[in-house]
């Protein structure tokens, strides 16, 4: 674009020459006047076309220093997301080596290294339908930790395991530990009709049947009372 303006000016320059300094000048006179000015506008071209390679020069220069701008605010970003995991997973490991203060579902307490990982190999142990290992490793739990906030679950599902493997004298042992300890808990119900189905396997009657009782007076709305009454209606 400039270039363009500098040839129109150029050549309305030389239009108007020939018009009205060629009645002035004579032949060597207008020819080196010509020269001249086409010295002149020559000149200002070059000096325009300088003027533009420094602007692309500069241009190009400023897009470089964009992308350099932009590299190191990646490489800063990425280093200050490199320390934050660094730390995280440093906090998580110091985690594993030291005392932690929890709530388990309701209950407080401190859990002891390596008393989670026991807690969740009992319980997968169990799920996977190895009652012998589990019950070993719930009774190791409960006589390790026994003030642990993982206890009335350890409690219930050593319950549940020894009813699987028909210790029922065992699992009423376990259900009404977690019972009388925590009878605010969440897990009360489900433990009192398993405690009930225990007494029930063992013959006793009259107490399976005040237990389902109670646990449809006490937790109506509970899936466990849902349960026991079916099974009371059918004790005879």
């Amino acid at each position: 674009m400039i270039l363009r303006l500098a040839s129109l000016f150029a050549f309305g320059a030389l239009s108007l020459l020939s018009q009205n300094t060629w009645a002035i000048f004579s032949d060597d006179e207008a020819r080196k006047a010509i020269l001249e000015l086409r010295k002149s506008v020559s000149a200002s071209q070059a000096a325009i076309l300088d003027l533009q390679n420094q602007i692309d020069k500069l241009k190009s220069e400023n897009a470089q220093l964009r992308g350099q701008i932009e590299t190191l605010q990646k490489q800063s970003d990425d280093l200050s997301n490199n320390q934050k995991t660094y730390y995280q997973d440093l906090d998580a490991r110091l985690g594993r080596f030291e005392p932690q203060n929890v709530e388990i579902e309701g209950v407080t307490g401190v859990v002891q290294p390596g008393e989670k990982a026991a807690y969740d190999d009992a319980l997968k142990s169990f799920q996977a339908g190895q009652l012998k290992k589990a019950d070993a490793d719930f009774t190791s739990f409960i006589r390790k930790y026994p003030a642990s906030p993982y206890l009335p679950l350890a409690l219930l599902w050593s319950g549940n395991t020894k009813y699987a493997l028909k210790d029922y004298n065992g699992a009423i042992t376990q259900l009404q530990g977690l019972i009388s300890r925590y009878p605010g808990h969440q897990r009360v119900p489900a433990a009192m009709l398993t405690m009930a189905n225990a007494n029930l396997e063992s013959g006793k009657k009259a107490v399976a049947k005040k237990l389902l009782t109670d646990l449809i007076a006490k937790y109506p709305d509970s899936e466990a009372a849902k349960e026991a009454k079916p099974i009371l209606a059918n004790i005879k």
